[in-house]
């Protein structure tokens, strides 16, 4: 599906640069003026999401595999850590996309066909699957919690491992989109001079292909997702709020900041996205301005959304008091001081002797975890 890489084909900004403004006398909307904001703006900030998502993703990726080796099996992991590590793997992936497309802003596309459709198709399946790794783990969570003992037999690592496939295979199927529609064409609207953009190109019914993929992007890719997620979150709440135990409380704030971020990052750009998909079916009429305002929110909040894949490691850092520990044991170890180590791991067994009081399923998916 067309995803939040659409905003190439924006550019268009609903081809007003070909119908008159209805106010003006004739003289057509100009696209010259967002498209020099989306050039300078554009570049700067992919390239430091680009960075950041790197950096703290691999330490992510890096953290969870000391944790793997650490407690050998098959399905070492919590479902929350298997997921978390699929979560990690798309952003990562999404990442690597950025910086093609803030040379295209800078220059234009200058990586072919082939490079176009990959990034696009990959831009899209990891915009799908971090949002269905977030659902995933609230429903986990929503197991973990209201279901803690009736729900164990089902709550087995490896079950998760097959959920996670599928998600891939059916964001893949999503993304196939991109890799029928995305092309190199050359524009002379946005400068005096042609060049060559990465974007959906469709020679038939624009306006509804067009119209068909924001509306399935914003309902598949964010306003279904989060319904399970706030429904799940909403029991949780409501089994919690009689909770004495800290953990369950500690636990659960990871998570729910995740989703938080999510929301906050995604919300403004969806809609943007759904104002956009209205004022092309002329349901909202405006004139060169409103799209103006709607074309240069879409740039700003697209670049928010897309710095959600560098924020969730910093949640990782200043949410999960497990993940820093497990951070501070990696760089001991790298540091040469296993001694020390050794002698904190065996502080922290004990610890767990005295306050291991979990129930079953609970201990087994929830304290064991590396992220929480």
């Amino acid at each position: 599906m067309s995803s939040v890489t659409s905003y190439t084909e924006d550019y268009e900004y609903n081809d007003y640069s070909e119908t008159p403004s209805s106010s003006s006398v004739g003289a057509p909307c100009q696209q010259s003026d967002i498209y020099g904001f989306a050039q300078k703006y554009i570049p700067i900030v992919y390239s430091l999401v680009f960075v950041l998502a790197v950096v703290g993703n691999v330490l992510v990726l890096c953290v969870i595999r000391r944790y793997k080796n650490r407690n050998s099996g098959a399905c070492a992991f919590s479902l929350t850590d298997t997921f978390l590590l699929h979560l990690a793997i798309s952003d990562l992936l999404l990442a690597f996309t950025l910086p093609l497309f803030a040379v295209q802003y800078t220059h234009q596309w200058v990586f072919g066909v082939a490079l176009c459709k990959i990034s696009g198709a990959l831009f899209s399946l990891n915009r799908y699957s971090g949002i269905l790794f977030l659902a995933c783990i609230s429903f986990d969570r929503y197991l973990a919690i209201v279901h803690a003992v009736s729900s164990g037999w089902k709550r087995h690592t490896c079950h998760a491992q097959f959920a996670c496939a599928v998600i891939w295979v059916v964001c893949l199927g999503l993304s196939g989109v991109d890799i029928a529609f995305k092309q190199v064409a050359e524009d002379t609207s946005l400068k005096n001079e042609p060049m060559f953009l990465c974007r959906m190109w469709f020679t038939d019914n624009d306006v509804e292909w067009r119209v068909g993929l924001q509306l399935v992007s914003v309902l598949l890719g964010f306003g279904l997702p989060l319904l399970i997620m706030l429904y799940c979150y909403i029991q949780i709440f409501r089994s919690l709020c009689n909770a004495t135990r800290r953990q369950k409380r500690k636990s659960l704030s990871l998570i729910f900041s995740l989703v938080s971020v999510f929301v906050i990052c995604w919300a403004p750009f969806n809609c943007f996205q759904l104002a956009d998909s209205l004022e092309r079916l002329k349901v909202v009429r405006g004139g060169c301005q409103f799209n103006k305002v709607l074309d240069i929110g879409i740039v700003i909040t697209e670049s928010i959304g897309l710095s959600h894949c560098a924020l969730n490691p910093l949640l990782y850092g200043f949410v999960g008091e497990k993940f820093r520990k497990e951070l501070f044991r990696m760089c001991k170890d790298l540091l040469g001081q296993r001694g020390w180590m050794e002698a904190h791991e065996w502080r922290g067994k004990r610890l767990r002797k005295t306050t291991g009081s979990f129930s079953s399923a609970e201990s087994e998916n929830t304290s064991y975890s590396v992220m929480v």
